[in-house]
């Protein structure tokens, strides 16, 4: 199965089938993490089990799936960037998208509403929030916003790293901010009670979207750019403004929160402590732009990852620091029971319960609400 970016980046099945250990060990959770909703605010599913034409889960991934804990994650229908056929490609895999949901009724649910997230929960499938990672795709028609949240789109995101029509993305040198149809844009997003996201945005553009929008927003997967300072993290006047509008800040598991391209576990505490203070406990989650499984780094991962550069730098969209041996993983937490050890980790350095209960879903469920409405 192949669904996007993460899952190129998330091994083969003959990758997992030599860390049986780290794959299939059964994890036991501890009682907060089993009963918390745990959403990843921006991921992706992949399973190296099947065949990249397999529409259905195999049993051994979506076994896996389950001992994550995971409840909901966030996926992207692609493509990014300015390409000529963006519509037409992004029309394309959201039907292969849905195709998957439609082959695997009993394991994954679309999410197209706030109270989706618990009955997921409930009912013991994995919840799916489809949204993009680009407007390139949509330009200046934008009855096409309208088209998109029919067939399922809940979340849009204004900018990747380049500029479109629409604004700056995050490695735009000239880091001129939104344009008059990014303001249109904005409007029409929220008019369709979608949720904007400001990812990849370049400063000036988080800066000005933050200020414009009325409705609450996101920067959906991102770090601090105090602790690092990277074009891909967000200034703390950008985690304030999207805070103040109600909104929430997801901190990445990638390797822009370190200088040298390899985060510890330590640095992705500190980011996540840092946003934390900056914009306060409710809005704050994480978007891991990972897969739902764990990476082992072998010679058919070390060649995904280097493929996947080549293409990046090719297409202009690759982000300083980006290399063929650089992995889009917090090796520290590169694991089945990432998440869980990171609310452990947190309870360590201070956290409560309840706090990290926010962190792992709750401000999510909360701000889908008031975006989506009903």
């Amino acid at each position: 199965m192949q669904i996007d970016r993460r899952t190129l980046l998330a091994g083969s099945a003959a990758a997992l089938a030599a860390a049986p250990a780290m794959a299939q060990k059964a994890v036991k959770q501890a009682g907060w993490y089993r009963n918390a909703l745990v959403i990843d605010g921006l991921g992706g599913i992949n399973d190296p089990y099947g065949a990249d034409e397999d529409l259905r889960l195999s049993d051994r991934a979506w076994s896996e799936f389950r001992m994550t804990g995971l409840t909901a994650l966030r996926d992207t229908i692609l493509p990014v960037g300015n390409q000529a056929d963006a519509w037409e490609q992004f029309q394309k895999k959201l039907d292969d998208y849905i195709d998957t949901l439609r082959a695997n009724p009993d394991r994954l649910k679309l999410v197209e509403k706030a109270a989706d997230l618990p009955a997921c929960k409930r009912d013991g499938k994995l919840g799916i929030i489809l949204g993009t990672q680009d407007t390139a795709m949509v330009g200046a028609a934008l009855d096409r916003l309208a088209d998109m949240k029919k067939r399922g789109i809940r979340c849009v995101q204004l900018t990747y790293n380049l500029a479109n029509l629409s604004g700056d993305g995050s490695i735009e040198p000239r880091n001129a901010g939104i344009t008059n149809l990014g303001r249109k844009t904005i409007e029409r997003i929220e008019a369709e009670k979608l949720l904007l996201d400001l990812a990849h945005g370049g400063a000036r553009t988080i800066e000005e979207a933050a200020a414009f929008a009325k409705r609450p927003l996101t920067i959906s997967h991102t770090g601090a750019r105090a602790v690092y300072d990277h074009p891909r993290n967000s200034t703390d006047a950008a985690i304030r403004a999207v805070a103040d509008k109600g909104g929430v800040i997801g901190v990445y598991f990638m390797p822009y929160l370190a200088g040298d391209m390899k985060p510890s576990g330590t640095m992705l505490l500190e980011h996540i402590d840092h946003v934390a203070r900056v914009a306060g406990e409710d809005h704050i989650s994480f978007g891991t732009d990972g897969g739902v499984l764990p990476l082992v780094i072998d010679a058919k991962a070390i060649e995904n990852a280097r493929k996947d550069y080549e293409y990046r730098k090719a297409a202009g969209i690759a982000a300083p620091g980006e290399g063929p041996d650089v992995f889009t993983v917090v090796r520290n937490y590169n694991s089945i029971d990432k998440l869980e050890r990171l609310g452990s980790d947190l309870m360590k350095r201070g956290w409560t319960t309840g706090r990290v209960e926010k962190l792992f879903g709750q401000n999510l469920v909360r701000l889908y609400g008031d975006a989506w409405g009903g």
